[in-house]
């Protein structure tokens, strides 16, 4: 079953990752599970190499390896059977590549505060200036 990730910013037509470029591996999941947890194997560990995968484009590759690296690495145990946690760990992975071939946001760029916003920031300061001033001790003349 191979992998989709839906389009996003970055990946307008969404991938379709081939199950041959994802490794799973299984192991005892420390979770919950009652009297089975011990000999069941419903830990699943995803991993898939963007360096090597022939789906991505050299653009998209350099940008999944710059961000996540490679190769990624999914771990899900959360639930109590095997394949609710192969369906956890899919979703996570198309998750994470989603938002890792997201072009990043554009630079701020800074501005200049408006001459009226400068004009009230004096005029505010004079005003609190006046308010201290007349805190001061009364002095006979």
């Amino acid at each position: 079953m191979n992998l989709t990730v839906p389009p996003g910013p970055g990946v307008p037509d969404g991938l379709d990752i081939p199950e041959t470029e994802l490794v799973e591996r299984f192991s005892r999941s420390p979770g919950p599970g009652g009297q089975s947890v011990n000999t069941t194997d419903s830990r699943v560990e995803l991993e898939y190499d963007a360096a090597t995968s022939t789906v991505l484009s050299d653009a998209q590759r350099a940008r999944v390896v710059g961000r996540l690296g490679s190769p990624v690495r999914i771990v899900a145990s959360e639930h109590r059977s095997q394949h609710r946690n192969r369906v956890a760990a899919r979703e996570r992975l198309a998750e994470r590549l989603r938002e890792a071939l997201a072009p990043p946001p554009p630079p701020r760029r800074p501005t200049k505060p408006t001459r009226g916003s400068q004009r009230r920031r004096l005029e505010a300061k004079k005003q609190r200036s006046q308010t201290k001033s007349l805190r001061g001790r009364v002095r006979e003349t």
